[in-house]
């Protein structure tokens, strides 16, 4: 397969510009906007024919968006977490699988620019990713290891300075559409399950053989379709860190924040078509539905409290963290993607409840159909159940406070 080359825009530094201009995510909001409007219009069809959201996806590039957090010395933009995160909501309130696209794009970019940017091949591929706005997937999961995260069955095999590697995968969203797959693999075939690397294949690097489609009851146009995935490339697109330490110190933490942000954003738009009915239903406040409204209110605030605590601990965490304080941090990152994946859904079913039958239609300008299944995927994107084990776990691990200062 050959690479999707795009040819640059005549003036690809003033969109850059037009991004920072001294506030990063005011601007990234108004280009997230931008492409959002585009997104809505198509929302309902992605979801209806299980497609993927294309005009949504040539927005973001119009805008400049999928190379947001590349450094501005790479051609990028420089964008904080905060400033994606906010692109996420504004995206996922206009098109659930257009706004997760975005988050899961970002996701895998943040891991590359903290743990490889400082190689030459990978700084390369940043500055053409920004370049050239190419969108990037991830290739995780694996059949064999019960959904872990953390284990790998297949396994980088080197010879001669280069590697081929093949993998079992039964999700890579939006695979078939990416220009850039990263995925996980044993370090070599000798290695346990847990000796993971991070491995970078660009479209002439890998073949996908489709192995199933995705029929599912939500996050329809997410197109995270089963593949078995075949690539070889130079050994210089092996991640220089272990997998371990990019999934414990960015890649668990940002995907947990960007996708709590997308939820919000989806549950934010049910919120909003409530209140519209309301408004036009019960001009005086007057309706039952207002004790719906405003629970909803309380639980979008939380959330978002939740997300803002986060995104402040996150940037402002020392980097000599104390053991005590990693595994605060680690049950408080878990705790936000459980809490906000059942509070999002419970946004929607209040405005379910609020708006009635108009709601429940399709159709209508307060269907909420599509937002409620997209919903029911959150909590089990890392199951919930799996995650509030380890939460536990952490937990036990953790000192309290007061055994800390005694020391």
């Amino acid at each position: 397969m050959s690479a999707v080359i795009r040819p640059i825009p005549p003036n690809p530094r003033a969109a850059l510009d037009a991004f920072d201009g001294g506030d990063s995510g005011h601007t990234l909001d108004q280009a997230a906007q931008a492409a959002a409007r585009v997104a809505a219009q198509f929302a309902d069809a992605v979801d209806r024919d299980a497609r993927f959201p294309a005009e949504a996806l040539e927005a973001m590039r119009e805008q400049r968006l999928l190379g947001a957090t590349v450094p501005r010395e790479l051609g990028g933009s420089g964008a904080t977490l905060a400033a994606v995160a906010s692109a996420c909501r504004i995206l996922g309130k206009a098109c659930s699988a257009a706004g997760m696209v975005f988050a899961m794009h970002h996701i895998k970019v943040a891991s590359t620019i903290a743990h490889a940017s400082a190689a030459p091949w990978h700084r390369a591929f940043l500055e053409q990713l920004a370049r050239n706005q190419w969108l990037v997937a991830s290739a995780t999961s694996e059949d064999g290891t019960g959904g872990n995260l953390r284990k790998s069955q297949c396994a980088v095999e080197v010879s001669g300075g280069r590697f081929t590697l093949r993998k079992l995968a039964p999700t890579i969203s939006y695979g078939a559409h990416a220009d850039v797959i990263i995925a996980t693999a044993r370090r070599d075939s000798s290695a346990p399950a847990s000796e993971q690397v991070l491995v970078t294949l660009r479209k002439e690097d890998l073949a996908l053989t489709v192995r199933g489609g995705w029929d599912t009851l939500g996050m329809r146009g997410t197109c995270t379709d089963s593949f078995i995935l075949d690539g070889q490339g130079a050994i210089e697109q092996i991640f220089p860190v272990p997998f371990a330490d990019i999934a414990e110190t960015s890649m668990v933490p940002d995907s947990h924040i960007l996708w709590s942000s997308l939820w919000v954003g989806i549950a934010s738009d049910a919120y909003a078509r409530a209140q519209r009915y309301f408004r036009e239903q019960s001009p005086n406040g007057d309706s039952p539905a207002g004790r719906r409204i405003a629970e909803a209110l309380s639980l979008l605030q939380a959330m978002q409290a939740r997300i803002d605590s986060a995104l402040h601990r996150r940037a402002n965490a020392h980097p000599q963290r104390s053991w005590s304080e990693c595994m605060a941090d680690a049950a408080q990152i878990n705790a936000l993607k459980t809490f906000v994946s059942n509070s999002a859904l419970g946004v929607a079913e209040h405005a379910m409840m609020a708006i009635g039958m108009a709601a429940y239609k399709n159709g209508t300008p307060f269907s909420l159909g599509r937002h409620l299944r997209d919903l029911h995927a959150a909590p089990l994107m890392i199951n919930n159940d799996r995650i509030e084990i380890n939460t536990a776990r952490l937990i036990l691990a953790q000192r309290p406070d007061h055994e800390v200062s005694a020391r």
